[in-house]
């Protein structure tokens, strides 16, 4: 089985079709596999949603999914967010609210679980640290677990009782032994890891392998759209620096 692994789309629409086409080009995946935030500072989250149910996507809540739909109160989240998520949520239909309605905290596939934040707070936490790593480790079962929310790729291991932590890197694979990892794939829409370039991964079951992909999309074009809207200018332009 092959599995490609999305995460923080945020209504970046061109830069989701780049890397669905760079997926393309790797070769066949038999599923698409989405860690939530799909929507949330982007100018087209109703057609990133539709686009996800044609491909018949697996995916799990994030944040700011629940914030557009009024399921958590724009007060947790910074002042640029809610500004977002305010005009996020006069954009979408009747049927993209119900669909960000029935998408579950987690999912669990095979031995991989998926989350949006982490194990014990699916919506809300941030795994950034061998420390809040180590802490998570004990909230699910499976031998895998799959998080986004920090924009940033990272893989945890545990070895015993030592937990190693790593950046993946598109030039290395990650081979998925017997150890328990946490990996996170990176963000779509919204890289924060100073690349501003997309980023994903793909899991092949045949060799084991979780490797990372960094993909150019046209960073002009989804500022334009922002623009278009009137979203907030550090919103737009914090895509090129991907920060």
């Amino acid at each position: 089985m092959r599995c490609a692994i999305l995460a923080d789309i945020h209504g970046n629409l061109t830069a989701l079709k780049a890397v669905l086409d760079d997926i393309g080009k790797q070769g066949k995946v038999d599923e698409i596999w989405c860690l939530g935030d799909i929507v949330g500072y982007g100018a087209e989250p109703c057609e990133c949603i539709s686009l996800l149910k044609k491909l018949n996507a697996v995916c799990v809540a994030g944040n700011h999914d629940v914030g557009a739909i009024g399921k958590i109160d724009l007060v947790y989240f910074n002042p640029l967010a809610a500004e977002a998520l305010e005009w996020t949520a006069e954009k979408l239909t009747p049927m993209d609210v119900y669909y960000l309605q029935e998408l579950p905290k987690t999912v669990q596939k095979d031995e991989f679980l998926l989350a949006h934040g982490s194990p014990s707070s699916p919506l809300f936490e941030y795994v950034i640290s061998t420390g809040s790593a180590e802490r998570n480790f004990g909230f699910f079962h499976s031998r895998y677990c799959l998080v986004g929310h920090t924009h940033v790729p990272a893989a945890f291991r545990q070895e015993s009782k030592k937990i190693s932590s790593t950046q993946p890197a598109p030039s290395r694979g990650i081979l998925l032994g017997e150890e328990r990892m946490i990996i996170n794939p990176g963000a779509v829409g919204q890289p924060r890891d100073g690349d501003p370039r997309a980023s994903y991964g793909i899991f092949d079951s045949k060799d084991n392998f979780f490797r990372l992909f960094r993909v150019e999309y046209d960073v002009r074009t989804a500022q334009d759209k922002m623009a278009q809207v009137g979203l907030p200018i550090q919103l737009i332009m914090r895509l090129e620096q991907g920060k």
